[in-house]
């Protein structure tokens, strides 16, 4: 969980007016990729993508550690890129790029939410995960904490997270919703991390690294709230 920081004025150290154009600032950016995202998605279903990826993903065991694979070294690059302290427009990119790798790693789930359950799930996922969205980040301004005794739990808490999933495509077995909620934990406390390095240590000029941090963290909510609603509709 740690990120590089270029040198310049923290958030926390800013003058009000600064840190409070920050905050709009990388708010404002969050909306935009999450409404990227959205739209993205609603192209790629009026192709045949869907049903390709799906079609591929089911030639082999392994597929999904492969694109699992490629979502990480994506997300490396662009994360790297968005914290670039040279250039504006590589941040953006950074931020494109992730947004349209998120969209793609999403489109096998959002398939079967799609076909396989109630015409409800999607939406009902998406109200859930800005509800709590909303009240991680309202405790987060609020209580003023500094969340970032977090980092290193939820460093290793991933890390085991992916050699769990890794296993169960390994050796087959179907991950339940007791992983689901767990989950659900491991991304309000990053939600929580996240919004804490927005107030205490982000720089000012740093608006569109923080958006990607945050929109991170609500996708990875959104998934496992996605697969909880889609697991109690099949019920």
């Amino acid at each position: 969980m740690e990120a590089y920081y270029p040198s310049g004025t923290a958030v926390a150290n800013a003058a009000p007016d600064a840190r409070v154009t920050f905050i709009r600032q990388t708010y404002g950016h969050l909306a935009g990729a999450i409404l990227a995202f959205a739209l993205i998605e609603a192209a790629l279903f009026q192709t045949s993508l869907p049903e390709s990826m799906m079609g591929l993903l089911a030639t082999s065991r392994y597929s999904w550690l492969i694109v699992l694979g490629a979502f990480m070294g994506i997300s490396y690059v662009a994360n790297n890129w968005a914290q670039s302290s040279t250039s504006l427009g590589v941040q953006y990119a950074g931020l494109g790029l992730y947004v349209v790798a998120e969209a793609l790693i999403f489109v096998p789930l959002l398939f079967m939410a799609a076909n396989y359950s109630g015409p409800d799930v999607i939406p009902t996922a998406g109200l859930l995960t800005l509800l709590l969205f909303t009240a991680l980040t309202y405790i987060a301004f609020t209580t003023k904490k500094d969340f970032s005794f977090l980092g290193g739990i939820l460093t290793v808490t991933c890390f085991v997270a992916l050699g769990v999933i890794a296993a169960s495509v390994i050796f087959g077995f179907t991950l339940g919703l007791l992983f689901s909620a767990v989950m659900v934990l491991v991304a309000a406390g990053s939600i929580l991390y996240n919004t804490s390095d927005v107030m205490f240590r982000y720089n000012t000029s740093q608006y569109v690294a923080a958006s990607l941090a945050l929109f991170a963290s609500v996708a990875l909510l959104f998934w496992y709230i996605l697969r909880i609603v889609m697991g109690g509709s099949r019920r």
